[in-house]
């Protein structure tokens, strides 16, 4: 549960109770808006100027300064246990100004900084806590977020309690947070009916009926960025040919998959991006129609006349499951046989992204708050999620770079565009699906409300009595 070690999307629920971030973000926009630092402001186009909220102080009672946040850009950048360098690979230098200030340097202009600071690269630790705690800080951490951490008990739940100290008044209404693990959300939705918790998030459009039928529940639906796809180990064989690639991309029948694995409830994904969100480009849209024809001619190009077996790696709760079936019979009409490894979620991640072992990862990307984060983290060559750590193609660097130039949205659309063309034409990746968010909670819960990144958050929540 350190931001700068951990490395799943779906960590943020229990990030979001323990840390504040430099920079926040609208709900329903994801537009920036202040958190640890009160204003920003670009001197010029490599320079970026913070200034902080005074007076705010971690859990162990130590100031969050200048100093501080120095500290965590610094070692997020060079620690080698951090798994966030490729979100400050722009940043140069940060140096202390005054106790209330602080400058980034940066190498060339990166209008997408201020929104990664509203993610883990922005979440703030104590520096006394890391530098007496070490690597066990990673299970006993220490922000100044709204709860301070009291436990955690490996699969069964986090307990965290109110931050006395927090410097948002009256937040948060609740005393404390347990977050309790269950892996099946079948069993996570009974609990809920049954009153022994009073939210589950992420639950699948099947379970929509029962959440309508049940007196005591409310139902949450919102659209997110989280997307289902499969990753691809483009730095060997049989994937380093675009051609095996891009019938991979073929061989997918998005809205049935749609269909068979959401009721339609979801969006069948085309890129990497919603078609709801401002940079998606349509022309890529219909990039890869389902054609097995296509892509058997394209597999026997690359010399796999006969098709072959992609090793691909998978989590094993049900709603995955159900994914590979539905995905190993699409595949196999164009000779392709998927074989699957399954899994918990912390282990494949660790296996694919770190051990570097099968070909391919069936899992999800959750969204960032800029997109130009989920270009850099999946696809450049120091990218965490590039298992492969190569370039995918030589003008990527380039492309990725002038997306961070302007800030307008108009300039930075064009940019958009242009990436999102390299990445889908030479099928990076082959995306599935993009989830809406499906919650559920007891009536007694009040002020809960989604965000477009379908992460929650608790600070704004109370429970009638």
């Amino acid at each position: 549960m350190d931001p700068a070690t951990g490395s799943a999307g779906s960590d943020h629920v229990y990030l979001y109770t323990l840390y504040d971030t430099l920079v926040e973000w609208e709900p329903t926009t994801l537009e920036p808006r202040p958190g640890l630092a009160t204003s920003w402001s670009w001197p010029d186009p490599t320079t970026l100027l913070l200034q902080l909220r005074p007076g705010v102080v971690f859990h162990d009672g130590t100031p969050l300064d200048a100093e501080a946040v120095k500290f965590n850009l610094d070692r997020a950048r060079s620690s080698p246990t951090s798994n966030i360098k490729a979100d400050l690979a722009s940043v140069k230098e940060v140096t202390v100004v005054d106790p209330g200030q602080i400058a980034i340097a940066l190498h060339q202009p990166d209008t997408a900084l201020p929104l990664i600071l509203s993610d883990r690269a922005g979440m703030i630790v104590s520096p006394t806590a890391v530098k007496e705690r070490g690597a066990r800080h990673d299970r006993d951490p220490v922000g100044s977020g709204p709860w301070r951490f009291v436990s955690w008990a490996n699969d069964e739940k986090v307990v965290v309690t109110r931050n006395e100290q927090y410097w948002k008044s009256g937040l948060p209404y609740l005393e404390g947070v347990e977050l309790a693990v269950i892996r099946e959300v079948n069993t996570g939705l009974r609990s809920v009916i049954a009153g022994q918790n009073d939210f589950v998030f992420f639950l699948s459009p099947q379970q929509k009926p029962i959440i309508d039928r049940a007196k005591n529940l409310v139902s949450v639906v919102g659209p997110t960025l989280w997307c289902i796809h499969i990753y691809l180990n483009y730095g060997r064989k049989p994937l380093n040919d675009v051609r095996v690639r891009q019938a991979l991309n073929y061989a997918v029948d998005r809205n049935e998959f749609n269909k068979a694995t959401a009721g339609g409830l979801a969006e069948p994904a085309m890129l990497t991006l919603p078609s709801t969100h401002w940079a998606f480009d349509k022309e890529m849209a219909n990039r890869y129609p389902h054609d097995p024809d296509k892509a058997k001619w394209l597999l026997a190009e690359a010399g796999y006349q006969n098709g072959f077996e992609l090793d691909i790696l998978g989590t094993s709760d049900q709603r995955a499951l159900q994914r590979e079936e539905v995905l190993i019979e699409q595949f196999s009409k164009s000779g392709i046989k998927l074989k699957f490894t399954n899994g918990v979620v912390p282990n494949t991640t660790t296996q694919y992204f770190v051990e570097r072992k099968h070909d391919a990862y069936l899992s999800s990307w959750t969204g960032r708050p800029d997109p130009t984060q989920t270009y850099q983290l999946m696809f450049s060559k120091d990218g965490f999620y590039n298992t492969g750590r190569v370039e995918p193609v030589p003008e990527f660097g380039q492309a990725l770079l002038d997306t961070r130039r302007d800030q307008g949205i108009p300039e930075r659309k064009k940019a958009f565009a242009r990436l999102q063309r390299l990445v889908t034409e030479n099928a990076l990746v082959v995306p599935l699906q993009f989830q809406f968010e499906m919650d559920a909670h007891t009536k007694k819960m009040q002020g809960f409300k989604p965000n477009l990144l379908g992460k929650p958050r608790f600070e704004a929540v109370w429970l009638e009595s």
